[in-house]
């Protein structure tokens, strides 16, 4: 879960250089994400309007990349998910602690952390 909503916040904010491929592709698919679900959730029926066409529409005609950017933060969308993600690797180590010490219990006691950090 912690790797999907990074993965899916990262889509929306990396840049394109760094993701190695178009920013928002998820968006241009119709695929709406948590980030996202909670914007609408809270936002303006123009806001809704916005982020709807580019959903429906399966492109940015009309609406910017920005536009959308500009409505999450306002929102706080995507600080809501990145502290969800957050969360679900804490309980995923929390859950590895509880396996006898070993050099694979440490690799996996860092895979969370590295899933919320990571920047691509």
């Amino acid at each position: 879960m912690a790797f999907q909503i990074v993965d899916d916040v990262l889509d929306l904010t990396a840049s394109e250089t760094v993701l190695g491929k178009p920013v928002a592709s998820d968006l241009r698919e119709g695929k709406v994400t948590m980030a996202v679900i909670d914007a609408l959730e809270h936002c303006t029926a123009q806001e809704r309007e916005l982020i709807e066409t580019v959903v429906d529409q399966r492109a940015f005609n009309g609406v910017t990349h920005a536009q959308i950017l500009t409505i999450l933060e306002r929102y706080g969308s995507l600080d809501l998910a990145a502290t969800r993600a957050a969360q679900y690797a804490e309980s995923a180590r929390k859950s590895i602690c509880t396996f006898p010490d070993s050099e694979i219990k440490r690799a996996l006691l860092w895979a969370p952390e590295f899933v919320v950090a990571r920047e691509k």
